[in-house]
């Protein structure tokens, strides 16, 4: 009974993780757009990554691929992370975790 149940919690918490990732994907997205909307057009790119590893915790930001761009009047941030596999700065699992914001875009 005592390998099921460790299996069990294994799970579980890769389940967390894998969540949590979600849940850090999502807000390093909507504080990057959050810096790129007022940022001008040639700085948009720099502010918006420098904004997402500002909020990611060092385990998540060496699998972080950050892409910022702007529309008509539209900023968007797309931020893409792996998982960690049982421990955060692990082997990352193979399935990405993608969140996008986006904000219309301030005038000068």
């Amino acid at each position: 009974m005592v390998p099921i149940i460790l299996v069990t919690l294994v799970l579980l918490w890769q389940a967390v993780l894998v969540g949590y990732t979600f849940t850090l994907a999502s807000g390093a997205a909507d504080e990057g757009v959050r810096d790129a909307a007022g940022a001008g057009a040639g700085d948009l790119q720099s502010s918006c990554a420098a904004a997402v590893y500002e909020r990611l915790p060092s385990a998540w930001e060496g699998s972080a691929a950050i892409d910022c761009g702007a529309g008509d009047d539209m900023v968007t941030a797309t931020v893409r992370l792996e998982a960690p596999v049982l421990f955060p700065g692990f082997v990352g699992l193979p399935i990405p975790v993608t969140a996008t914001a986006g904000a219309a875009a301030e005038g000068e």
